[in-house]
């Protein structure tokens, strides 16, 4: 597993090309401008960079998408929707064992 870029490695990057970004007349022309920025701030591949670019645009509401925030949100729900089920199936299980020793007739000794 590679080891991830610092923030400001990052940030710096985003920033990089959002503001040159204008510059460039066509998609190719933009890609190779990123393909430099990435190459001189020591970013593995392109993709990783186009990948950091998106992420920020969505985040800014520039760009349609899920943000960082509301997916973290998501994941958080996630988790608490599966918690909330296996403490409901725990409980539906000891309701029925409680259920079933009431059921039973009394011992008399």
């Amino acid at each position: 597993m590679s080891k991830p870029y610092p923030q400001d490695l990052r940030d710096r990057a985003v920033r990089m090309v959002l503001e040159t970004k204008h510059q460039y007349p066509s998609e190719h022309q933009a890609m190779k401008a990123m393909k430099a920025i990435a190459a001189m701030l020591g970013i593995g591949t392109t993709q990783t960079l186009t990948n950091w670019v998106r992420r920020a645009e969505i985040d800014a509401g520039t760009r349609p998408g899920v943000t960082t925030a509301e997916a973290e949100e998501i994941k958080a729900l996630r988790r608490e929707v599966a918690e909330l089920r296996r403490a409901n199936e725990i409980l539906k299980a000891a309701s029925a064992f409680f259920a079933a020793e009431l059921d039973r007739p009394l011992r008399r000794s």
